[in-house]
């Protein structure tokens, strides 16, 4: 099992547009292959010293497939071509890590 955290940077004023485009494939996400989760979250402010500055501008997408084969066939996936063509637009910058458990 892998899990993944995507970290979708938006311009100003545009998670509400993003959200509506991610809204429509998560349901094709999650059916695919070796999907096992997959799911939006955003910053919560707590107050805890060490967290990193809460960005309103941000959706991390929170992933977890059963192997890289997956993962890699899921980035090739027509709803997500599609998906991409929808918000690149809204935008700025897309990070991703991918990590194991040990």
């Amino acid at each position: 099992m892998i899990y993944v955290i995507a970290t979708v940077e938006l311009g100003e004023g545009k998670r509400a547009p993003y959200l509506e485009e991610l809204n429509k494939i998560i349901p094709m996400v999650r059916a695919e292959n070796g999907c096992i989760e997959y799911g939006p979250a955003a910053d919560v402010p707590t107050g805890i010293p060490v967290q990193e500055r809460v960005n309103e501008n941000a959706i991390t997408i929170i992933e977890r497939w059963s192997d890289v084969g997956a993962l890699k066939v899921h980035l090739t996936a027509p709803h997500m071509q599609g998906y991409r063509e929808a918000v690149k637009d809204y935008v700025k910058l897309v990070k991703i890590r991918v990590m194991a458990p040990l």
